[in-house]
C-alpha cells in the first residue's frame, strides 16, 4: 500500500509502540493505525508513556490534505495542543489515524500519549482555541500597557475580584472626580 503522505514510500506492517500495530512508511517515517487498536493499547498503558530517551523532537508536519489509504477520502486535521502547531490526521470513515514522523514521540514527550483519542473531540479542540485566544490577548495587553503595568493591572484585578464592594470600587476608579455629586 502506498504512503498517503509522501506518496513515494510503501506502508509496511509494524508497531508504533509495543502492542500498538501500525502501518509505517519506509520513506517518510509516518504511521497509520486504527483508533480501535490504540484504545486496546491504552487499556494496557493507561498512564502516559515516559520516554527519557526522547530528546529534542523535530517532527515533520504534512500541511497538505492527506487521503486515507483505506477509503481514499480526505482525512481531517486536529490540533494536538496549544503549545504545538502539529496536527493529527483522522479518517472519520474508518477511525484511522495518521501521524507524521516524530509526532508520536512529540505526544509521548508532551505527556499526551494516553490522550490521543481526546484530541479528536470538540471540547479538546475548543480548549485549544480558547488557550490560543488568551495567549493573543495577553500579548496585546502586554504590548499596549507594557509588561510592568500589565502585571500590576493583573494584581489589582485579582484583588478586586474578591472585594465586597467591587462595583462601587470600579465606579470610584473610573470617575473623573469621585468626590463630586
Amino acid at each position: 500500500m502506498q504512503c498517503t503522505s509522501c506518496e513515494t514510500g510503501e506502508l509496511q506492517q509494524g508497531h508504533l509502540a509495543q502492542l500498538l500495530p501500525s502501518l509505517n512508511c519506509d520513506h517518510c517515517g509516518g504511521h497509520f493505525f486504527y483508533l480501535a487498536d490504540y484504545l486496546r493499547w491504552k487499556e494496557v498503558n493507561p498512564a502516559p508513556l515516559q520516554d527519557t530517551d526522547i530528546e529534542d523532537v523535530e517532527p515533520s508536519e504534512t500541511t497538505k490534505a492527506i487521503i486515507c489509504p483505506i477509503t481514499g477520502r480526505l482525512m481531517r486535521k486536529y490540533r494536538m495542543s496549544s503549545q504545538h502547531q502539529h496536527k493529527v490526521d483522522l479518517s472519520v470513515a474508518v477511525n484511522g489515524i495518521w501521524l507524521d514522523k516524530g509526532e508520536w514521540e512529540l505526544l509521548v514527550k508532551s505527556g499526551l500519549s494516553n490522550q490521543l483519542n481526546k484530541i479528536f473531540t470538540d471540547p479538546w479542540q475548543r480548549n485549544i482555541r480558547l488557550e490560543k485566544t488568551a495567549d493573543v490577548l495577553k500579548a496585546q495587553y502586554t504590548n499596549r500597557f507594557g509588561e510592568q503595568d500589565y502585571e500590576q493591572l493583573q494584581q489589582v484585578k485579582a484583588w478586586l475580584q474578591g472585594a465586597e464592594h467591587k462595583a462601587e470600587m470600579l465606579a470610584y476608579l473610573v470617575a473623573e472626580d469621585p468626590y463630586s455629586a
